[in-house]
């Protein structure tokens, strides 16, 4: 098996890799990062704004909307994630992995 191993680090392909599931993890990451942030900002510095309602008909304020966007954004980029690893990540992870095994 660790022949396996070996034969896999050897692969550029399994370099390439990792290095866009890194920059894709990053990438992300970063989005939730920066809004998760700027939303703390905001609470800080213009907490006002967000006791504000949505509407005057409406009891729900701008704060509380911008937290469940907050944890939808979460959730969408999550399934972005997903979406990309089943749709480039797998098939390449399983190329790799297959080519090590017929190099043993």
């Amino acid at each position: 098996m660790d022949h396996c191993y070996r034969a896999i680090d050897a692969d550029p392909r399994f370099h390439a890799l990792a290095r866009a599931r890194s920059r894709l993890g990053w990438g992300l990451g970063g989005v939730m990062l920066v809004t998760y942030y700027a939303f703390i900002l905001v609470i800080a510095f213009r907490p006002a704004w967000l006791a504000r309602p949505l509407s005057s008909t409406t009891v729900i304020t701008v704060g509380i909307a911008a937290g469940v966007a907050l944890i939808v954004l979460g959730v969408a980029l999550t399934g972005v994630y997903i979406w990309q690893a089943n749709r480039s990540f797998d098939a390449r992870n399983r190329a790799i992995v297959d080519a090590a095994r017929r190099a043993v």
